[in-house]
């Protein structure tokens, strides 16, 4: 079984290897069009019809992913995209970005890795090597993939390869993206690793290499504990200095010129995302199971998601001060996405604030140009669709909450009629809007 992994080294080494992704969503399509780009044949799987639809027409449905980088792909003919999964055989690689949302009381739903296993188990053939870059927790590759594939007869190493690389995607940055991240490895075993270090090393600048995926899986839960802890450090600050009248944002400021020991975190009105609100619990999860606590993890998941209620006091009290209550108040969240300038609505703390608005009686709107019409998610469906950001549009409202920090919302002008801002975001200081004695809207922070 040796020739099995020289001809696999083989292929990658001279590009004709055919990469299959399957889930071509914010992970799954961009790294799919990079193999495309190095020069490989590629071919992307997904269960919504839509997303190969759209791509094949040489469309894109992430604004980030421009459709001209779609079209120049397709148009070049080493890349297609199916619904099929028969054609999973035709792959030499065979790479699973598929979600791992939470159930409804914080515990991992596997379900999309299990059914995409079970898919891929199937028509497993010799020679293959198989990636998980779906985050989860440590164990999920060797306890969930691995039995599933050996059943097919074939043993790991010899037989076919498996690995785990978590996907570090940061939609909409312009410094980083899937071609110079540095790429996390783990095989499990050498010859595993060896085969998927060559993958990634042919359309990857840089990869890490590690010992096993389970080091690999944690890596990436540590990554993303890391910032949910800190954000939730800023957010308790945020709430602590408000009680004593000092402002969070020129704290941070301040604390961020000393040149060692110490990373700037942002407050804001809740977490999104597709990895810091979710991940962490993996990991508690996990912990409990081995009779281990993670205590730390399980406080900045409260902290940080109270922000929206918090949030939604602050606007009750502003609202308050001008004689008025949330009940029949005109109310405009200014911002979809869970962060500036991309249109990724997944997590968005924005979809609670507006239902905890409306169950207080508000009359609730929202103006995102990112995201005209809001889209139906695992939890939310607001059926509302954005008014446009105008001025006179801003003027109709009692209060603007500002929930994201779209460059749009960058503009003193749009509040020029405005009375009442509840700013999450800090928005409003740079455009010297709310400072004491300034013209314009009374700015409260939230």
């Amino acid at each position: 079984m040796k020739d099995l992994r020289a001809a696999l080294l083989s292929k990658i080494s001279e590009r004709s290897a055919r990469v299959g992704v399957i889930g071509l969503g914010y992970v799954g399509l961009p790294l799919a069009l990079l193999f495309e780009e190095s020069g490989f044949p590629v071919i992307g799987f997904d269960v919504d019809k839509a997303k190969p639809e759209a791509l094949s027409r040489g469309d894109s449905y992430i604004r980030h992913i421009g459709a001209e980088r779609v079209a120049r792909a397709f148009a070049r003919g080493r890349i297609v995209a199916t619904t099929d999964f028969d054609r999973l055989g035709e792959c030499d690689a065979i790479i699973v970005c598929v979600p791992t949302p939470l159930g409804r009381h914080r515990e991992p739903d596997l379900s999309y890795i299990r059914a995409t296993g079970e898919e891929v188990a199937r028509r497993l053939r010799p020679g293959q090597v198989v990636i998980l870059e779906s985050t989860t927790y440590p164990g999920t590759t060797r306890e969930e993939l691995l039995p599933r594939f050996e059943a097919r007869g074939l043993r790991c190493g010899t037989g076919f390869f498996l690995a785990f690389s978590p996907e570090r995607e940061d939609p909409g940055n312009r410094s980083f993206h899937t071609q110079n991240i540095p790429k996390v490895v783990g095989g499990m075993d050498p010859a595993s690793l060896e085969v998927a270090v060559a993958l990634y090393g042919a359309a990857i600048a840089k990869v890490v290499p590690v010992s096993s995926p389970e080091v690999a899986e944690a890596a990436k839960i540590l990554e993303n504990v890391f910032r949910a802890v800190n954000i939730a450090l800023a957010n308790e600050m945020k709430v602590v200095l408000d009680r004593m009248g000092i402002n969070v944002w020129e704290v941070i400021e301040a604390a961020k010129t000393k040149p060692f020991g110490f990373m700037p975190f942002y407050p804001g009105p809740g977490l999104g995302g597709h990895c810091i609100p979710l991940d962490p619990f993996y990991l508690t999860w996990k912990a409990a199971e081995h009779g281990a606590w993670a205590r730390f993890i399980e406080l900045a998941g409260e902290i940080n998601t109270a922000m929206p209620e918090y949030v939604i006091e602050r606007a009750a009290r502003a609202l308050n001060r001008h004689g008025r209550s949330l009940k029949g108040s005109k109310v405009l969240v200014l911002g979809l996405s869970y962060k500036a300038d991309i249109d990724d609505d997944r997590e968005s703390p924005s979809f609670e604030i507006i239902e905890r608005l409306r169950e207080a009686g508000a009359e609730v709107a929202y103006c995102d140009p990112y995201i005209p019409v809001a889209r139906p998610g695992r939890e939310h469906d607001i059926r509302l669709s954005s008014v446009p950001c105008t001025p006179e549009e801003f003027a109709r409202h009692d209060l603007l909450l500002v929930s994201t920090a779209h460059s749009d919302f960058k503009d003193a002008r749009l509040y020029s009629g405005a009375r009442l801002v509840v700013d999450t975001r800090n928005v409003m200081a740079p455009l010297g809007l709310g400072v004491t004695g300034s013209p314009g809207p009374e700015v409260c922070r939230a």
